[in-house]
């Protein structure tokens, strides 16, 4: 493992655990999309299917159990805990929109035309724009608590760290999985313009607030 995946994956572990003790700190979830975050717990059971069959280090189980449980544990938060504050009004994206082309995306692109290399592959397409109803709910309230905007740049942030892994795998082991690198692109575009506030006001003390 080199230095880049591991900063990834230590930034996608403080996104988690910042989102989570947002909503348990504040006993709230508003300004969290539910949907996101049932996306992204769709991502992580697809993706670890093989959390049972496919042993490759105790590292690795580890961050799999985490993010399985994580993720089912901010769902049920948002959705039973504290279900009273969750802003059904304004997480409005159609989720499906995105999970049924990715389906079909899935079983027409992938590396090999078995179940679970179709299930794997649903995962990554779904990680590239899961975070799209998080993203639609801010330009719809037109504002972001400050750690939420934490939580996101954290995720951003991880994306951006696993781009820099495929370039250094690629050329020290010859190593890239085109699909992975593609669906990771795509999901760090998405951060850009959240990247560009983040630094020019967050970091700067002010609230993310959104254009007129």
């Amino acid at each position: 493992m080199n230095a880049f995946r591991l900063a990834g994956d230590l930034s996608h572990l403080l996104a988690i655990i910042l989102l989570l003790a947002k909503i348990w700190k504040s006993r709230s979830c508003a300004g969290i999309s539910g949907k996101s975050q049932v996306l992204f717990a769709l991502v992580f059971i697809t993706r670890y299917l093989d959390l049972f069959t496919n042993f490759v280090s105790v590292y690795n189980t580890v961050m799999k159990v985490f993010f399985i449980v994580a993720a089912c544990t901010t769902v049920y938060l948002i959705f039973f805990k504290f279900r009273a504050t969750y802003d059904a009004n304004h997480d409005s994206f159609r989720a499906e929109l995105l999970v049924i082309p990715i389906t079909g995306l899935a079983f027409l692109v992938n590396h090999e035309f078995s179940v679970f290399e179709i299930i794997w592959t649903f995962s990554i397409y779904l990680e590239s724009v899961a975070i799209m109803p998080q993203l639609y709910m801010i330009t719809k309230t037109g504002e972001a608590e400050t750690i939420t905007s934490h939580y996101l740049f954290c995720l951003g942030l991880y994306r951006g760290l696993y781009i820099l892994n495929w370039v250094w795998r690629f050329f020290t082991e010859g190593f890239y999985d085109w699909i992975a690198i593609v669906a990771g692109c795509v999901q760090t575009v998405f951060y850009c313009d959240f990247f560009y506030l983040y630094i020019t006001k967050v970091l700067k003390g002010k609230s993310l607030t959104l254009p007129a």
